[in-house]
């Protein structure tokens, strides 16, 4: 089981677009067991079970939730499966990989990354013109930077178009003690902020006070933007959409948590 868990897992390309320019992505193996379950609760949280036999992350530890109903959601992928494994439609079972592999145990280096955006965080860098962008900007990410001054206490300057500004320490400082120091939630946030170019985005999803649809429209307002004046690219449009179930997934981890 280990093995097949690491041979399907190891080495997925990130996205579609990627996947489709890889000839090396290895066939899909079909569907190897009936049932999908949840085990009772141990150390390591609720461990996935197929056919009654736990499975194992690409780093060879016990896959396994913090709460049951996570746990739930994520064997539910693998019990929704038809014929064949693909990882690409797996979003909680590659993110449940990532943070049991990459974030526990490292939690202070993660850490140390969602508070890097919060010098140079999407939301501070506005555009001068023309207004229709300056004021879909205002409208999206104006109630972020509330969010960041009344419950975080952190109050943060604005930049025109890409003028570096220096925030002050005292703001990221204040911002930087929301940032979730539990794996599971902070390997959600950091997903989050790297979708999106923006860590408060992040922790306002991570606290309640943003809906992932309202998150999502804040990080795409100018790429919709530019996407009204000249179009839609559909290879870029497949890419975001499964950046999207990324995005949604880290969510469903954030709010099982919450």
């Amino acid at each position: 089981m280990r093995d097949i868990f690491e041979d399907i897992f190891s080495n997925q390309p990130l996205d579609p677009m990627e996947s489709a320019r890889r000839s090396l992505r290895p066939k899909l193996r079909e569907k190897f067991f009936t049932q999908a379950t949840i085990g009772e609760a141990a150390e390591g949280g609720y461990p996935v079970l197929l056919d009654g036999k736990p499975v194992r992350t690409p780093g060879r530890r016990i896959l396994a939730a913090p709460t049951r109903t996570l746990a739930e959601a994520v064997a539910g992928e693998w019990q929704t499966l038809d014929k064949f494994i693909d990882p690409l439609q797996m979003p909680l079972t590659r993110l449940s990989n990532s943070i049991i592999d990459g974030v526990t145990g490292a939690e202070a280096s993660v850490a140390a990354e969602v508070q890097k955006y919060l010098g140079t965080d999407l939301v501070f860098y506005r555009a001068a013109h023309p207004e229709g962008l300056v004021a879909k900007q205002g409208a999206h990410w104006d109630p972020v930077l509330a969010f960041a001054r009344e419950t975080l206490g952190a109050r943060f300057m604005l930049a025109a178009d890409i003028t570096h500004v220096t925030q002050p320490d005292h703001a990221i400082a204040a911002a930087s003690e929301a940032i979730p120091r539990d794996p599971w939630r902070l390997g959600a946030v950091h997903v989050v902020t790297t979708l999106t170019g923006s860590a408060l985005i992040a922790l306002a999803v991570a606290s309640g006070a943003m809906t992932v649809d309202a998150a999502w429209a804040a990080a795409h307002v100018d790429e919709d933007w530019n996407m009204d004046f000249w179009g839609r690219d559909e290879v870029a449009m497949a890419r975001r959409a499964f950046r999207l179930t990324e995005m949604q997934a880290a969510a469903r981890v954030l709010d099982a948590l919450h």
